[in-house]
C-alpha cells in the first residue's frame, strides 16, 4: 500500500493504493514500505494484579504463563509480515483477517471467525489543521484481545490510565469490556474533532462578513472534504457497533451490551453533528457568494453615484468649453464677458452636487432614510 499526505489549503490526505495485484489469492498481503517496525506492548490483569511491559521479541508471547482475566497485546506499526505472521499463529489470526489488518483502507465493521471477534475502527486525529486517519484492528477472543494500529500514538491513553489506576470495573471484567473500552474511547474523541470544526465554521463566517477573500473559499472546501471523510468514517462504524448489539456472540457479554448502547448512541450524535456541519459548510458557501455579490452592489451603487453626479458637470464644463465669439452675436454665450462668470459655474455645480446627493439621501440610494 502506497499513498501520499499533504497539508491544509493545497493537498491531499493519504491515499489508498492496493498493493496486490488484481486476481491475487486471497489472504495475500503487502507490507507498505513506509510502515514502521513493531512495537509490541503487554498488559495482563485482573482485580487484584497487573502486569505492563514492552515485548522485545515476539518469541516472549509464547512462554505466556496462565492468563489472568485478560491479556490484552497491542501492535503499533505494520511494518513486519513474519512479525505479524507470528502473532496470527498465536491467537489463531486467520489470514484474511491479518489481509485486512495490514491493507489499512477498511470500512468499519465487524467479522465472526468461530468464536472470536474481528472489529476496525478509524481514528480521527488533527495535527496542524490537517485531519488524519488511522485504522484501529481489534481481534477480540476469550480472555485475549489483540489490537494493531498503523503507528505510535493513538486517543487510548485513557484506557490505559484506568487499567492502571484500577479506575471503574475494566479490572473487574473481561476482554469483551476492555473492546468496548477502546471504542468508547475511539468513538469519544470525534466529539472534540467536531468542536473543533465549530469554531473553524464560527471563524469563517466571520472572515466572510469582514472580508469575503479566495483563501476562504478553499477553506471551506477543505472543511467540506474533512466533514465527508469523517461522515465515511462514522457511518459504517454505526452498523459495527449496532452488529456488535444483536448479534449472539458468546465472546461479547449481556453485560457488556449494555454499555456499547451507549457507544451506538455516541456514534448517532456524531452523524447528527456531521450532517449539520456538512449543511452549514454547503450554506457559508452560498452566504460567500451572496456577501461577494452585495460587496460589488455597494461597489457598483458607489460609481454609478459618482458618474451620475458628474454628469450634469460634465454637461455645464462641455458647454462652456465651446468657443463662441461673443462679438458676432449677444447669444453666442454672453455669459463668457461676465466678470463674475467663472464663480457663477463653480457655484452653479456646487449646488447640483449638494443638491443631486440630497436627492440619493431621500431616495435612500446612500444608505439613508
Amino acid at each position: 500500500m502506497t499513498g501520499k499526505k499533504t497539508t491544509r489549503g493545497g493537498g491531499r490526505k493519504r491515499l489508498f493504493r492496493r498493493g496486490t495485484v488484481p486476481g491475487a489469492p486471497p489472504g495475500t498481503m503487502e507490507i507498505d514500505p513506509e510502515a514502521s517496525f513493531p512495537k509490541i506492548t503487554l498488559v495482563e490483569y485482573d482485580g487484584e494484579t497487573l502486569i505492563e511491559r514492552t515485548v522485545k521479541n515476539v518469541h516472549e508471547l509464547e512462554t505466556l504463563a496462565e492468563r489472568p482475566t485478560v491479556t490484552w497485546v497491542n501492535v503499533d506499526g505494520l511494518g513486519d509480515l513474519k512479525t505479524l505472521n507470528h502473532l496470527a499463529g498465536l491467537f489463531h489470526i486467520h489470514s484474511l483477517v491479518l489481509e485486512d489488518v495490514v491493507h489499512a483502507h477498511q470500512r468499519a465493521k465487524v467479522e465472526e471467525y468461530g468464536d472470536n471477534l474481528f472489529i476496525v475502527v478509524q481514528m480521527l486525529s488533527r495535527e496542524n489543521g490537517v485531519l488524519n486517519r488511522e485504522q484501529l484492528s481489534l481481534f477480540l477472543g476469550q480472555g485475549f484481545l489483540v489490537t494493531f494500529q498503523e503507528r505510535p500514538g493513538d486517543c487510548l491513553e485513557p484506557v490505559r490510565d484506568r487499567i492502571r489506576r484500577g479506575k471503574g470495573r475494566i479490572r473487574e471484567a473481561g476482554a469483551d469490556y476492555l473492546a468496548y473500552a477502546l471504542l468508547d474511547a475511539v468513538i469519544d474523541a470525534y466529539f472534540p474533532l467536531l468542536e473543533w470544526f465549530d469554531e473553524e465554521l464560527e471563524d469563517a463566517q466571520n472572515a466572510i462578513l469582514d472580508n469575503p477573500t479566495h483563501d476562504i473559499v478553499s477553506h471551506i472546501h477543505t472543511m467540506k472534504n474533512d466533514l465527508l471523510f469523517v461522515r465515511r468514517a462514522v457511518w459504517p462504524l454505526r452498523e459495527a457497533i449496532n452488529a456488535l448489539l444483536r448479534e449472539g456472540n458468546p465472546v461479547v457479554s449481556k453485560e457488556t451490551r449494555v454499555y456499547l448502547r451507549d457507544c451506538y448512541d455516541h456514534t448517532i450524535q456524531i452523524i447528527d453533528m456531521a450532517e449539520t456541519h456538512r449543511d452549514i459548510v454547503s450554506s457559508l458557501m452560498d452566504f460567500y457568494l451572496s456577501s461577494v455579490s452585495n460587496r460589488m452592489n455597494e461597489i457598483m451603487k458607489v460609481l454609478t453615484v459618482i458618474a451620475t453626479i458628474f454628469i450634469p458637470l460634465t454637461f455645464i464644463v462641455g458647454v462652456y468649453g465651446m468657443n463662441f465669439n461673443t462679438k458676432i452675436s449677444p447669444f453666442n454665450m454672453p455669459e463668457l464677458n461676465w466678470r463674475w462668470g467663472y464663480p457663477a459655474v463653480w457655484g452653479i455645480m456646487v449646488l447640483m452636487v449638494v443638491a443631486l446627493l440630497g436627492f440619493f439621501r431621500k431616495k435612500g440610494w446612500l444608505g439613508g432614510n
